[in-house]
């Protein structure tokens, strides 16, 4: 397997390209089929959350992998290509899976630590699944990767390091417009992020809360998990007019379009009383859900993702961040070792089929020329024969599984092809895979 891929984030890319970008509706599932569908990919999983972008993909050549995923990002995201590859970045082999290893443990999160990534790693190889585009590879790498994250969080302090972006996000909230407790909450949208707000939000003290969702039934399931002494559904036609009765609005519906418009804050916010303090609006969405503007308006704090970007690049860093990069760097290294080492054993079990075909046909010779030889000895001979081929073959084939595990390991295994003269076709046959389909050699990483 060789691993590629080419994506964007919060890293790389600002709010605003991200926000045009973002692939929602069935632009995902139709990016996730014709990146599967090119000459040079084999396996692809797509992971697409409101602050990154990235493609997974089993290549048979780096540069032309590289070309035709970035064409493809750039033409479903309808972001000009060259603008976007300004903002690209590209991984390969090794360095690709640090890098997913990384985003499973939160390293790569805005808010670094943060576990809700690992749900969505999960729905991302579920969907690849779903859609046929992942296979034997794929599924491999993100079982492990869930498998580090998981150790990570368990191991380390990585969790109190950062939290949930939605926690984040509430505490920025509660520093400008006072605590949660005893709120009014509106949230728009009862997918995951939104449902987690929301039972984020009752946890918080919030008593009285509004679950508005363009289907209403997924809203109502939500009311129904928290409580309907807690939550009530509305209207997603009458999130405008209940703006003036909350205090806080939580927002995160995938929607093309702006769902909170500043018109509608600025009346809202002239309704409320004196003294009540400002509407809090918290947009999870990418693209946004909430009006850029009402960050201009008085009477309303507006934290989006921007603001939360910026705010916790000011935070200070975690001790435990140097742990949980060790562990991504030793996970790192024996996954590539164990990726190396399975390579060779179609090699090696064509070299011992081989050589068992070769005792075979000489033990055949054997009773042609002595038909007379007692059961007994013909038994003895046989053992014989096995037994010193056997130690002949072992000391190489322990060998070359220990150097296989190590960088640059494939020249053995096309080194013990070439000493025993196998037959491509029956290594092949081992491995599963047509003669010729063998990876490019590792070109490392690139940005």
């Amino acid at each position: 397997m060789s691993l590629l891929v080419v994506g964007l984030s919060h890293r790389t890319a600002p709010v605003g390209v991200l926000e045009r970008a973002a692939l929602t509706g069935e632009v995902p599932t139709r990016l996730l089929h014709d990146a599967a569908a090119t000459a040079t990919v084999a396996e692809a999983a797509l992971l697409n959350t409101c602050n990154r972008i990235e493609l997974y993909a089993d290549v048979d050549k780096f540069h032309a992998g590289v070309a035709e995923l970035s064409l493809l990002l750039a033409h479903h995201s309808g972001v000009d290509l060259e603008e976007l590859t300004s903002h690209l970045y590209v991984h390969y082999e090794d360095r690709a899976v640090h890098h997913l290893f990384s985003v499973a443990c939160g390293l790569d999160s805005m808010v670094v630590g943060e576990g809700q990534i690992l749900g969505q790693l999960r729905d991302a190889l579920a969907k690849a699944q779903e859609e046929h585009t992942a296979g034997r590879g794929l599924n491999e790498l993100f079982q492990q990767a869930l498998r580090v994250g998981k150790r990570a969080h368990s191991e380390t302090g990585i969790d109190k390091a950062g939290q949930s972006l939605v926690t984040f996000g509430l505490e920025q909230v509660a520093a400008g417009a006072g605590e949660i407790a005893g709120k009014r909450a509106l949230v728009v949208g009862a997918g995951s992020m939104s449902s987690l707000a929301a039972a984020t939000l009752v946890r918080s003290g919030v008593t009285d809360l509004l679950i508005a969702n363009r289907t209403a039934a997924r809203a109502e399931r939500l009311v129904e998990i928290l409580g309907p002494d807690v939550a009530r559904t509305l209207d997603l036609a009458k999130v405008p007019e209940a703006l003036a009765d909350v205090d806080l609005v939580i927002s995160c519906t995938g929607a093309a379009g702006v769902v909170v418009k500043a018109e509608d804050v600025a009346v809202a916010v002239a309704l409320r009383p004196a003294g009540r303090g400002p509407l809090a609006l918290l947009d999870l969405a990418m693209p946004r859900d909430v009006d850029h503007a009402v960050h201009e308006l008085d009477g309303a704090l507006l934290v989006d993702l921007e603001s939360l970007s910026h705010a916790h690049a000011a935070t200070p860093g975690a001790g435990d961040v140097d742990q949980v990069t060790r562990i991504v760097a030793d996970e790192v290294t024996a996954f590539g070792a164990a990726q190396r080492a399975a390579r060779i054993a179609p090699t090696v079990v064509a070299l011992r089929s081989m050589a068992s075909d070769v005792v075979a046909a000489e033990l055949g010779r054997l009773e042609s020329r002595l038909p007379d030889l007692d059961e007994r000895s013909r038994a003895e001979i046989s053992q014989t024969v096995r037994r010193v081929v056997d130690k002949l073959l072992h000391a190489p084939t322990v060998r070359v599984k220990q150097l296989a595990a190590e960088p640059g390991g494939a020249s053995y295994a096309e080194a013990l092809r070439e000493l025993f003269d196998l037959d491509p076709a029956a290594v092949h046959a081992v491995s599963g895979t047509p003669v010729g389909g063998a990876p490019q050699p590792s070109a490392g990483g690139t940005r």
